[in-house]
């Protein structure tokens, strides 16, 4: 187990960050909005980061390909659970849900047919990586919580959240249509 190589680092940084995220979500201050967006930016950026690292660097691991999906839903499903409990209006409960239940879903599928020796046959597709771009920019810009130049950040957050849902929605019929 190595988890002092840079990707690694990276993806334990995510779940390190957990914490750090729900404080400063809570934080009574003026700068809370700007610095929980901020970590889970940053957060966002390494989930791309530390994958895209391992394989250049050719430094691979099990251990990184456990830990990887495990920082990433952690992450997503904390943002979510700490935007429900700030705005509990029915349409955005039902996409956390729906994301939440879609992530356990196909992360199970995955074990399963890890388990069966087909673990390729869902495997992340271009699709996951799309709902994946509009789930983390939708968050992000509704962790953020403040109009910006006149435009409503947390409003077009929730749009995309929600585009994000019916994605993650559609993936996961192509992953269960893949089995």
């Amino acid at each position: 187990m190595n988890l002092t190589s840079l990707p690694n680092i990276l993806t334990v940084g995510r779940i390190v960050a957990v914490p750090l995220l729900v404080g400063l979500f809570y934080l009574d201050h003026p700068w809370a909005h700007v610095m929980s967006a901020s970590v889970f930016i940053a957060a966002a950026i390494t989930d791309t980061l530390d994958g895209y690292l391992a394989r250049r660097m050719g430094i691979t691991s099990p251990l990184g390909e456990f830990l990887d999906p495990v920082a990433d839903k952690l992450i997503v499903a904390v943002a979510l659970v700490l935007l429900v409990g700030y705005d509990a209006r029915s349409f955005i409960v039902i996409t956390a849900a729906v994301i939440i239940g879609r992530e356990i879903t196909v992360s199970a599928l995955r074990e399963w047919m890890a388990h069966l020796g087909s673990r390729a046959k869902v495997a992340v597709s271009g699709l996951g990586k799309v709902k994946t771009i509009v789930q983390m920019t939708g968050l992000s810009l509704m962790m953020f919580r403040q109009d910006v130049l006149g435009l409503p950040v947390y409003e077009i957050g929730t749009v995309l959240l929600v585009v994000a849902a019916a994605l993650t929605l559609w993936s996961m019929v192509a992953y269960l249509q893949a089995v």
